[in-house]
This record gives C-alpha cells, sequence and structure tokens, in this order.
C-alpha cells in the first residue's frame, strides 16, 4: 500500500436533524491515528521510540522532523539521513505507516538520557509557564530579530487564502491548518491536521527538511487559537509574526514578548488585534 494514498478522510453514516426532522446520510469525518516517531542510528541497538502522537495521515515524515526540530532534539535536517515507514515484518501491514523511523547519519552521538529528558520538558506537558519560558532560554534561542515588515491589508486577506486551500476542512468541517506566508500574502506552503501543534510541526518539518530554516522572512498563519506551545515552536523557527483566526493565551502573549515575536489574533475580515511587537505592522 503506498502511503501517499491514504485518505485523510473517514465516512460515516449519520442522522441529520433540521427543524424536527431526520434523514440518514453520509458524513466525511478528520481521520485521526496514532503516529509512533522512533530515531534509528548506527550506535544504537534498535530503534529508540520518542513519542507517539494522534495525527491525521498525511506529510508524516513532515510531522517527524518538524516535531524533532521544534523541541529542540535535532539541530539540523543535515543530521538526518533518511526517514523510513516501518519495515519490520511483524507489524501488522497498515499499522507500519503509524510508525516513522528517523534515521541519523552515524557520526550523530546520541545521549538517550539527555533525550528523553530534554523532550519532555520542551514540550511544557505539565510544567508551570515560567519554567517552561526559562527552559526555552536554556536550549539557547534568541530573540526574532527586527527588519521584517507587512501592511494591515496583507493580514486583512491570510484568513481567506488560509480558508480556501483548506481541501481537508472543506471535506470534514474538523481540521486544523497552518500556512507559510511572504510579505505580500502569498501562500507558501500549507499543511493540515487534526491537532494544531502537528500542523504547524508538518509546515516546519517542510521547512526543516528543505534547509529553509530559520524562518525570518515570512508570515505562520494558523486556523484557530494560539497556545504557549505553538509559539514556542515558531521561536524556535525563527519566524517574525504569528497571526491566528482565534484568541492567544496569556503564556503565548509573554512568550512572544520576550522573544520579539508579531503576535496577531482574531485576525478576521477588516479586523484584527496586535498583542506584542507592533513594529512590523505598517499602517495603510
Amino acid at each position: 500500500m503506498n502511503p501517499s494514498y491514504r485518505s485523510r478522510t473517514s465516512r460515516r453514516q449519520i442522522h441529520q436533524v433540521i427543524n424536527g426532522h431526520s434523514r440518514v446520510q453520509q458524513d466525511s469525518l478528520a481521520r485521526e491515528e496514532p503516529l509512533e516517531i522512533r530515531l534509528t542510528s548506527p550506535h544504537l541497538p534498535e530503534p529508540f521510540p520518542v513519542t507517539v502522537t494522534m495525527r491525521t495521515p498525511g506529510d508524516d515524515f513532515d510531522l517527524a522532523a518538524g516535531l524533532l526540530f521544534t523541541e529542540g532534539i535535532l539541530p539540523s535536517g543535515e543530521t538526518i539521513h533518511s526517514i523510513t515507514y516501518c519495515h519490520d515484518p511483524q507489524v501488522d501491514g497498515e499499522q507500519r505507516y503509524n510508525i516513522v523511523n528517523v534515521n541519523l547519519h552515524g557520526n550523530i552521538p546520541l545521549q538517550l538520557q539527555h533525550l528523553t529528558r530534554n523532550f519532555y520538558t520542551s514540550s511544557s506537558c505539565g510544567v508551570c509557564g515560567k519554567a517552561s519560558l526559562e527552559a526555552i532560554h536554556v536550549r539557547g534561542i534568541k530573540g526574532i530579530p527586527d527588519g521584517f515588515t507587512i501592511t494591515d491589508e496583507v493580514i486583512y486577506e491570510l484568513s481567506d487564502t488560509l480558508r480556501e486551500a483548506q481541501s481537508v476542512f472543506e471535506k470534514t468541517g474538523g481540521i486544523h491548518a497552518a500556512g507559510w506566508f511572504d510579505n505580500e500574502g502569498n501562500l507558501h506552503a500549507l499543511r493540515e491536521d487534526i491537532g494544531r501543534h502537528n500542523a504547524v510541526d508538518k509546515l516546519f518539518g517542510h521547512a526543516f527538511l528543505t534547509n529553509q530554516t530559520p524562518l525570518h522572512e515570512g508570515i505562520l498563519m494558523v486556523s484557530g487559537r494560539t497556545s504557549f506551545e505553538i509559539l514556542q515552536k515558531a521561536a524556535v523557527a525563527g519566524v517574525p509574526i504569528v497571526v491566528a483566526v482565534s484568541a492567544p493565551s496569556s503564556l503565548a502573549c509573554d512568550l512572544a514578548r520576550q522573544f520579539n515575536i508579531t503576535l496577531i489574533g482574531f485576525a478576521r475580515g477588516q479586523r484584527f488585534n496586535i498583542y506584542t511587537s507592533e513594529q512590523r505592522i505598517r499602517m495603510r
């Protein structure tokens, strides 16, 4: 089975009720399946499981690379020899496409204890806000430089452009998107996933694997709200401007302020809110 042909949607029979009348019809749902990400290396006797994330199938290699990049596990795409699906014949057929092996070059040393501690600390899961911010500083992430600017008119168009490009959302209405735009509002890349963080990791993973990071010249647009985790990933990737359809969290604002990221929320139609680093937005 070619994984590129795996459907990102699943059909279900439903009862649709409108004005007190019910009818049976078919509905499309966003597919959700686990993806195990493993590291392999000549230094390891067997594949090392890093994490399992629930995702929508598609762009799995981008997701694996992006997650390892934004969580500080891999510093450069050049450390990766190849990325493959599981080849273990003991694993059931289709389930092999729910396991990704990130195969590292033999000259990359691995300290598994450090790797595990680093991943779970930087994931900010169950860690207080202050500790999460300090963990990012410890990793050596710098503030985003000024220089990249856009006009308010560009922001007005981003939401519609992103929405029109969301092919899976069009079918299901239940999936998130992350898009990468230039300073004129042109969409250069888009990734969709049932998880907000996964959509961002897929997008950044694509940039990471094609040696485009750091991303100092562009705009990250997300379809939902902006959490600390999304801003953390943006800081790692060097993104100067993050725009969202919905609201940011308080910790997302704190992180954006510390790393000089322009954070924009409620970008809908002819309005938006600027929460931090407004100097990058030029008003007409």
